[in-house]
């Protein structure tokens, strides 16, 4: 069995879409994010909304037109070459890789800093497990995840805003400079990518041409709203310099807002978002994984479908099993950064595929892919120069392994 099974629902695509963008941002991304900008916060997730709408465009209509597992990597393949197609599947895999081990070490940092590796280590064979059972039960597991934190994160807002405890900071001061703002949008991407896993998904979608748009856009939507309230609730009572410094900013929200009683939930919440977004992510990176081993670009032995569960069962053991090495060794902030400059590579490579899809199959107004690709390179390359140089030296080891398998095998992925 090589195919997999249409089971997803609207419903379905959305909780995947929310519990990978909202867990993933709220509590990891906004602390960096507000050291980059400071009092221009703000401004870069405008920043960041602008870039992630333009992707999400052309990447809903890509799928609608291309629903196979994959995404960007299907779409490269198809509307660009093969050599295109790959990079982006590289792209997708390395940086999601990082994104899942950051949001592994999040769970960990949140229940036991001192033991994070192991606990880390502990939810990624959880949810590696969960994941191997079938795609259903896991949009089931993330639905019931997106509502909790949903109601945790409406908790904590309502405490800062009516909370006693104010800092007196200016929402659209501009002393961080165009770059402090376009890293910041760089940084706060790392969770806006999180629609990507509706496209990846796409095989697995009922009426993909009328879902997937449909779920990219309510998806993303919702996100932008949490975002954008979450953000100013905290920066009342932390500003920019305190939530630049916070390890975990929400919690010292509701602590400055006069409810440490509060504290405790939004820890569990924390907890739980993270995970929600940790299973999301092998969803995709494992879609991904499996078109890339049908073209053979990775080993074809991962391109097995369970018989009985319907799923890339080889491709998220393997991606399980590189996670938690990475998880064991690695840094949060680190793996943002990275994994940001290779998901930005891989939408750059989606709004080149969307330029050429002419309106009559369904592609958007060229405007669209034209302010997403040039987006996401401005803003790649705006981010930390530590993770540029890290996510380069990483795209040019997968284009010379690439460049070596066409020599040695001329029609290997063609």
């Amino acid at each position: 069995m090589s195919e997999l099974k249409r089971s997803l629902g609207l419903a379905d695509a959305v909780s995947i879409g929310l519990g990978s963008m909202i867990g993933a941002g709220i509590f990891v991304a906004l602390a960096p994010a507000a050291e980059a900008a400071g009092g221009a916060l703000l401004l870069a997730l405008a920043v960041a909304a602008v870039v992630a709408w333009a992707n999400a465009t052309s990447s809903a209509r890509l799928a609608a037109v291309l629903p196979s597992s994959g995404g960007t990597y299907v779409f490269g393949r198809e509307r660009l070459g093969p050599f295109w197609g790959y990079l982006a599947g590289w792209s997708f895999v390395v940086g999601k890789t990082a994104s899942c081990a950051a949001m592994a070490l999040t769970v960990g940092l949140y229940v036991s800093p001192p033991h994070a590796p192991a606990v880390a280590v502990a939810a990624v064979v959880l949810l590696t497990a969960v994941s191997y059972r079938g795609v259903q039960r896991s949009a089931r597991l993330t639905r019931v995840i997106v509502a909790v934190v949903l109601a945790v994160l409406a908790a904590v807002v309502v405490t800062t805003l009516v909370g006693t405890g104010a800092t007196p900071w200016e929402p659209m001061s501009l002393d961080a400079g165009a770059r402090g703002i376009l890293q910041a949008a760089g940084l706060l991407f790392f969770a806006f990518a999180g629609y990507a896993r509706i496209a990846t998904l796409g095989e697995e979608v009922r009426d993909p041409a009328r879902t997937i748009p449909r779920a990219v856009t309510i998806s993303l939507a919702v996100t932008l709203v949490v975002y954008a309230v979450v953000a100013v609730a905290v920066l009342r009572v932390l500003g920019p310099d305190g939530l630049a410094t916070s390890d975990a900013p929400l919690v010292d929200a509701v602590r400055a807002a006069g409810a440490p009683g509060l504290a405790p939930v939004v820890q569990v919440g924390a907890v739980i978002a993270a995970l929600g977004s940790l299973l999301a992510l092998i969803l995709g990176v494992s879609r991904t994984t499996l078109a890339m081993a049908r073209d053979r670009h990775l080993p074809h032995a991962l391109a097995a479908v369970h018989p009985r569960f319907g799923v890339p069962h080889r491709a998220e053991l393997a991606v399980g099993l590189v996670v938690a090495v990475v998880a064991a060794t690695g840094d949060v902030r680190a793996a943002i950064g990275f994994s940001s400059f290779g998901v930005l590579v891989y939408y750059a490579i989606a709004n080149a595929s969307a330029w050429t899809l002419p309106r009559a199959q369904g592609g958007p107004p060229r405007v669209v892919p034209a302010v997403g690709l040039v987006g996401c390179l401005v803003v790649a390359f705006s981010l930390p120069v530590g993770s540029v140089v890290a996510g380069a030296a990483v795209l040019a080891a997968g284009a010379a392994w690439y460049g070596v398998r066409r020599l040695v095998r001329p029609r290997a992925g063609s």
